[in-house]
């Protein structure tokens, strides 16, 4: 379990972390939301002992990151800023780190093949791609079989093949018993991998909340409806108080009324339907809603 309480970090005026408290817990995906600049980096470098912080404390299994002696077996990390030194092989790398932590050997080839880079092993990191390097940054989190998982947008860079194997690995992880802690500004990607979801925004607490409960308590429901006449069904729906909006397709995303009472109206007016159908807001969409009301 990772423990987060009171957590604070300044710079100057800055403050990057307000007394950030939550806590992390085996067995489930917890996603870390927040907008560019809302602190995320910086709390998961403070878990991680990278950071000092200015008050509070982060514990991962009750004890501070620092005091673990062999700590790739007890928390796989990776950071944002992490990368290996360029003239190093992948292999050459993960060996480096499996004996460095006293982690057998052959956990080296498990792990590039867990992450997908088996044809690389023997490449230079230095001319690894964007996601070849994320890659490899993901093997070396694993390497010591970890119960903790800290990732820091690690679908950066990925191609669809290595996203859906990182979404397959971390629920796996979590379905296991681990703990998984996760950055990412992919929401649609969070959306499918999160059990639970923790949001700051200038390093304090928006959200702290299953993600079936966070969709249920923040979404906006709406009616999409779709017809050959969009402007004479929107006008007539503005005359009864919704609220309809124009979408890229052509249809009519309609707030205020059911489905029901949209039926209805187009039926009185003549309006043939050609859809129509409840929606709930993307995840996407509770984020920038929620972000946005924390700085109007």
């Amino acid at each position: 379990m990772i423990d987060v309480q009171n957590l604070t970090k300044r710079y100057g005026e800055h403050t990057v972390a307000g007394g950030l408290t939550f806590t992390v817990r085996p067995g489930a995906v917890t996603g870390f939301l927040g907008p560019n600049g809302a602190g995320k980096s910086t709390t998961m470098r403070m878990m991680l002992g990278l950071t000092h912080p200015d008050g509070g404390s982060a514990r991962i299994g009750g004890r501070d990151y620092r005091e673990l002696r062999h700590p790739a077996r007890h928390v796989g990390a990776l950071l944002d800023a992490s990368a290996p030194h360029r003239g190093l092989t992948a292999v050459d790398h993960l060996r480096w780190l499996a004996q460095s932590n006293r982690i057998p050997r052959q956990r080296v080839g498990e792990v590039l093949e867990l992450a997908g880079l088996t044809h690389a092993a023997r490449q230079r990191t230095g001319a690894f791609s964007l996601g070849m390097g994320r890659r490899l940054g993901l093997a070396a989190a694993l390497l010591g079989d970890p119960p903790v998982l800290v990732l820091d947008e690690p679908s950066n860079g990925l191609d669809a093949e290595g996203i859906r194997r990182l979404r397959e690995l971390l629920r796996r992880r979590a379905a296991e018993g681990g703990t998984v802690f996760v950055s990412s500004h992919l929401m649609t990607e969070m959306s499918l991998i999160a059990d639970h979801v923790i949001v700051i925004d200038r390093g304090q607490l928006l959200a702290d909340t299953g993600m079936a409960d966070f969709i249920r308590t923040h979404a906006r429901p709406y009616v999409r409806v779709r017809s050959s006449e969009p402007a004479l069904l929107a006008r007539e729906l503005e005359r009864r108080g919704a609220v309809p909006v124009l979408a890229a397709d052509g249809s009519l995303e309609v707030g205020g009324l059911s489905a029901g009472d949209i039926s209805r109206l187009a039926a009185g007016c003549g309006v043939a339907l050609d859809e129509l159908s409840t929606r709930t807001g993307s995840l996407e969409d509770i984020f920038l809603s929620l972000v946005g009301g924390s700085r109007g």
